[in-house]
């Protein structure tokens, strides 16, 4: 791919203050912090990288097994496994510097109080960063096991709390296993967020029919891939409608056909994951696949797609 192509305006995407030289975004949790893949090809062409999620202090994850691949999909349960945030600011960052990639950190805490305590850390390192993004989706054991992304209140709660800190955009994360979920990026935009992120994985199970037990070590884990992809869409295009905040779209996107999708359903900019286990070069290949779609369709920018599916 013609790394010029890359910087195209007909790509560049703006999510409020967020401004990327394309849509394609490399979600948390599958791309590692870039490492790995920037020997595969040079990954400065993306519009962003996500890091995984870092906790205040290191996590071990869950039990094995923990991948469970399934129809047109795949079954996680790593448990948010990282070494803790203090981790990426004493080691990762001068690494993922050098990729020169736009990088959002992403971070996750149990409480209001974790998530206050990892922001005043990374307000060190925040120049390095274009946002931070909230991990929303661990259990709050104040609450009985409900996640916090699931509560409106603790959503703008620790959305508002983060803000108060940090001097870069806020993203949040919503999981795709709620119910209102329109009403949780209410709060966060009341809380202060810029963008919000969607779909997480949908909560699944598989069972081994030899041995009558779960294939996952946690019993259930996270489903993601293709199988999950109309649901996602659905969810996009139905957050687009509320005309609430930017939106990165995600759940399934494996070619620059389903980036288009998720486009014209209302998302801005569009996430992939499970894919890159698959291909290690499908962000550089939807980057120019969406490049290659607006020259044949003389279309201006990729902006003009979005929220633009034909309902009547």
């Amino acid at each position: 791919m013609n790394n010029d192509i890359s910087f195209s305006d007909k790509l560049a995407v703006k999510l409020g203050p967020i401004s990327l030289k394309n849509p394609v975004i490399m979600s948390s949790g599958t791309f590692g912090n870039g490492i790995e893949y920037s020997e595969f090809y040079d990954i400065s062409i993306l519009g962003a990288v996500i890091t995984k999620s870092f906790s205040l202090k290191p996590m071990l994850g869950n039990e094995p097994p923990r991948l469970c691949e399934t129809t047109a999909g795949l079954l996680n349960s790593i448990g948010l496994q990282n070494e803790g945030i203090e981790y990426f600011i004493n080691e990762q960052i001068k690494l993922v510097k050098k990729l020169k990639i736009n990088i959002i950190l992403s971070i996750l805490g149990a409480n209001l109080l974790e998530f206050s305590e990892i922001a005043a850390k990374v307000k060190k390192i925040e120049e390095n960063l274009i946002a931070v993004e909230l991990n929303l989706s661990c259990p709050n054991v104040k609450e009985g096991g409900i996640t916090l992304g699931s509560i409106p209140e603790s959503v703008e709660e620790i959305t508002l709390a983060v803000k108060k800190i940090l001097d870069i955009p806020v993203i949040v994360k919503l999981s795709p296993n709620n119910d209102n979920y329109i009403e949780v990026a209410r709060s966060a935009k009341n809380g202060g967020a810029s963008c919000i992120s969607l779909i997480n994985t949908i909560t699944g199970m598989a069972i081994d029919i030899k041995t009558f037990k779960p294939k996952l070590g946690s019993i259930v884990g996270g489903l993601s891939g293709p199988a999950i992809k109309p649901i996602a869409i659905a969810k996009v295009y139905s957050l687009y409608k509320a005309n609430i905040l930017p939106i990165i779209g995600m759940g399934g996107i494996f070619n620059w056909e389903d980036a288009i999708e998720f486009i014209l359903a209302g998302a801005n900019a569009i996430g992939i994951g499970t894919a890159n286990f698959v291909n290690y070069n499908v962000g550089k290949d939807t980057i120019q696949g969406i490049y290659e779609f607006l020259i044949a369709n003389n279309i201006k920018d990729i902006n003009s797609l979005v929220g633009k599916v034909k309902i009547n």
